[in-house]
């Protein structure tokens, strides 16, 4: 791997050299490329988990929260899972093939809009070293330059990782500058990121709150500043109950250090005394702890066994990322609507019913980039939506919303053929 540099207006100037030439390579050298990148995962597994290594116990020494530490670490099988999503991305159709919305116009000029790369992509991302791979190789698919900044949580995760796709580009035939990794570890880079325009034409962040707003106040380029998750799931009172107790079990248990982790249970009132003893005591069985609203207390009562404590103004609304979850029960749909209204981020919610009508209102009125019936909060994600993989979780309205994937990470132009044809 040859050096990589601090410099960001070098950095700036790689990237936009790169995106130029990106743009005209064919499909099948991006692809040669990315199974590249999903072989040296395996081949290079050594060195990977070595350098993680270094990362995870330096996050434990530091006394990180147990859900920094979960994302942080790297596995044999969350490689294999990391390179199989790779290996998805590359069997894709390119999009930069895709020409959609073709028409003949009345005076004989055929139009039609024709994808494009957006040009520079900047990510500015903390403690999953998973995601260097994943928007490194959704970006060179799209015909995307990259900047990567991680966190320094994971810098030996990152430059192993970053080294490996530089290598495989480069082997396959690519600018190795599509990729590239700024390896310092200075905050004060971030805030120049943010000031490069000339050279980044969207930034994504990927990380806490607090780095999201820094992105929105700052950043002069586009940005995707959404993605805080706070996800409600509704329990209707026509909800099959066993049906009801697995997606919800599911959404908190699975990975509660997730953005699309569920947050908050809504409970119908007609339901809640069947539904919640069994969701308690499945729970109770992971230490999941319950804040419960006054009603949801007095049927749970005070049952041996069971992780409750009385919810306050503050849970509501809040991403927990960890096995904590807010209940509280409501007498109709449209005060479990209220709710998500007032505490939602706009990011996943999901009802769980067996009454079409409910669903189907659900769906219409919800406001979310994403909104399921009877499935866990956890299927918003670009693989399980067949995206490969995404860049982030977008909870925009513009230009993109829900998982990012390759055609979210282009534009297009519009392409007018005529025979002669002049205006009047």
């Amino acid at each position: 791997m040859k050096t990589i540099t601090d410099d960001l207006d070098l950095i700036g100037a790689n990237g936009r050299k790169a995106s130029r030439k990106l743009s005209k390579l064919s499909g099948s050298t991006k692809d040669r490329a990315l199974i590249r990148v999903a072989d040296e995962l395996k081949a290079r597994e050594k060195e990977i988990l070595s350098a993680n290594v270094l990362d995870y116990d330096a996050g434990r020494r530091k006394g990180l929260q147990d859900s920094s530490l979960d994302r942080l670490l790297l596995t044999t099988e969350r490689l294999e899972t990391i390179a199989a999503g790779v290996r998805r991305i590359a069997a894709m159709p390119d999009p930069l093939a895709e020409t959609f919305d073709a028409r003949m116009l009345p005076n004989g000029l055929r139009a039609g809009k024709r994808r494009v790369p957006l040009g520079v992509i900047g990510a500015i991302y903390e403690s999953r070293p998973n995601i260097t791979v994943d928007i490194a190789t959704l970006c060179l698919k799209s015909g995307n330059a990259v900047i990567l900044r991680g966190g320094r949580e994971a810098f030996n995760s990152n430059y192993a990782l970053a080294g490996l796709i530089r290598d495989s580009v480069a082997a396959a035939g690519m600018p190795e500058d599509a990729v590239q990794f700024v390896s310092s570890t200075d905050r004060s880079l971030v805030g120049k990121l943010l000031k490069m325009k000339d050279f980044i034409d969207l930034i994504i962040p990927r990380g806490g709150a607090e780095l999201v707003r820094r992105v929105a106040s700052e950043a002069t380029m586009p940005a995707i500043t959404g993605g805080v998750g706070v996800c409600h799931t509704y329990i209707d009172s026509r909800a099959d109950v066993e049906m009801a107790v697995a997606i919800v079990h599911n959404a908190k248990v699975s990975r509660p250090y997730v953005c699309n982790a569920l947050d908050t249970v809504l409970v119908h009132s007609k339901i809640a005394p069947t539904y919640l003893p069994r969701l308690a005591t499945e729970w109770a069985k992971a230490d999941v702890e319950m804040h419960c609203d006054r009603r949801a207390i007095s049927i749970l009562g005070q049952s041996k066994g069971l992780n409750v404590t009385s919810a306050t103004d503050e849970d509501w609304g809040k991403e927990f990322l960890s096995l904590t979850a807010a209940i509280k029960i409501v007498d109709s749909m449209d005060e479990a609507l209220y709710h998500i209204t007032n505490y939602g981020s706009g990011h996943t919610e999901a009802i769980v019913t067996e009454d079409y009508s409910a669903a189907e209102r659900f769906l219409d009125e919800v406001d979310s980039g994403v909104v399921l019936v009877n499935a866990s909060t956890r299927f918003n994600d670009g693989g399980q939506f067949g995206l490969g993989a995404e860049v982030a979780i977008s909870t925009n309205k513009m230009h993109a919303r829900g998982p990012i994937g390759l055609k979210e990470l282009t534009s297009y132009k519009w392409t007018v053929r005529g025979t002669g044809q002049v205006r009047d």
